[in-house]
């Protein structure tokens, strides 16, 4: 009986999104657009915190991290000057990178001066560029694709003499504007599509910033904005019925004084910080059996973390040839034996997650709570 629910819900929830003449369906391809709207009827009054549901993390290394010590500056810059000739290419059809981030802009108030002084030298935003992008799809495709959660760090531009703000990793990417009418588009189309926006860091921003910040997300997203109240109330046929699609939280203050504002500790999402595949698994499962049964959502962030190291080794490789296509694997085999639940997984996060099919793979572990209902009802 799973088998045959598993086939019937791929029919409604598995088209294609891009044809491809080969006939084969690659990770961008499996379109999961409407994948909550698929679920059986007896998930739809499961409490959110107890599905199973992918996201997009960004690591939360940073450059400054490691950098202030004098010998990790010197083996980054003989990793710089030995690759220096070098050409770097990015690869894929359309240069997507540049929707994250834009290597012609300054660096980032996100790291220190030392970073800067280094970003002077020819190529090393380049490879930065490879070392802070951590996806290849667009918000658009990757809300296709299943995606409904994302780790968002915003910034101003130092010496803009507007209010803009910018999603960044490093670098500039596009105007946070841009990104949030591009989500409303997609649940504009998707009625019934629930995503989780997690407003994490903020750089280079005062309260005038804040205030723009905030003012752009009630402008874009409007009445599809659910006030925070208990997590536990929250079920997609709540959701649906009051048309509410959009949940944001906000890691700052300010979030008291809007009710659309979801306090940050309402979504831990604990770092494991390293680049061992073994010990972030062990990282994943102490985090999970101390989660809070009630009162919060969990991210999990089954997300590797480059050390200064990592990086002077596999300059040129970039994070996705250098980390994530030999680790990739062993992690989405991790994901597949996961359950969800009050105690289980609940937001799951990678990166790449084009590489392979993260997030159908991620959703098909609500079927264990399908399992679960009709075993009781037996």
């Amino acid at each position: 009986m799973l088998a045959l629910r598993k086939a019937r819900r791929k029919l409604r929830m598995g088209t294609i999104c891009s044809p491809n003449p080969s006939g084969t369906k690659t990770a961008l391809e499996v379109c999961n657009a409407d994948w909550m709207a698929s679920l059986p009827p007896h998930l739809h009054d499961v409490p959110l915190s107890n599905l199973a549901i992918p996201g997009y993390g960004k690591r939360t290394f940073q450059y400054r991290d490691t950098f202030h010590v004098d010998v990790h500056w010197k083996a980054l810059t003989r990793g710089i000057e030995r690759h220096a000739c070098q050409k770097t290419k990015e690869q894929g059809s359309h240069d997507s990178f540049s929707y994250w981030v834009d290597e012609k802009s300054p660096v980032g108030p996100d790291q220190t001066p030392a970073i800067k002084r280094l970003a002077k030298i020819s190529l090393v935003k380049k490879l930065m560029k490879k070392w802070s992008v951590t996806q290849n799809l667009t918000f658009r495709e990757q809300l296709e694709a299943g995606i409904r959660y994302f780790d968002l760090r915003v910034s101003s531009k130092p010496g803009d003499a507007d209010q803009e703000i910018y999603f960044i990793h490093g670098l500039f990417g596009i105007k946070v504007w841009d990104g949030l009418m591009e989500m409303d588009s997609f649940l504009t189309q998707h009625p019934q599509e629930i995503i989780f926006l997690d407003f994490n860091h903020f750089y280079a921003m005062d309260e005038a910033h804040h205030r723009c910040l905030i003012l752009q997300i009630q402008e874009v997203f409007g009445n599809k904005l659910c006030p925070a109240c208990s997590v536990e109330s929250l079920t997609l046929l709540t959701l649906w019925e009051k048309k509410y699609q959009v949940l944001i939280f906000y890691h700052c203050p300010f979030y008291k004084q809007y009710s659309f504002l979801w306090p940050g500790k309402k979504i831990p999402a604990p770092w494991a910080n390293t680049t061992s595949v073994r010990k972030l698994i062990l990282f994943l499962e102490t985090t999970l059996s101390e989660r809070a049964p009630q009162g919060s959502f969990h991210v999990s962030q089954a997300i590797l973390t480059p050390r200064v190291n990592t990086i002077a080794r596999g300059l040129v490789g970039g994070l996705k040839n250098t980390l994530v296509h030999r680790n990739l694997p062993a992690i989405l085999d991790w994901v597949k034996i996961q359950k969800p639940g009050a105690m289980g997984v609940n937001i799951i996060t990678s990166d790449f997650v084009d590489l392979v099919d993260f997030a159908t793979t991620v959703i098909e572990l609500n079927d264990l709570l399908q399992e679960d209902r009709s075993l009781a009802k037996c």
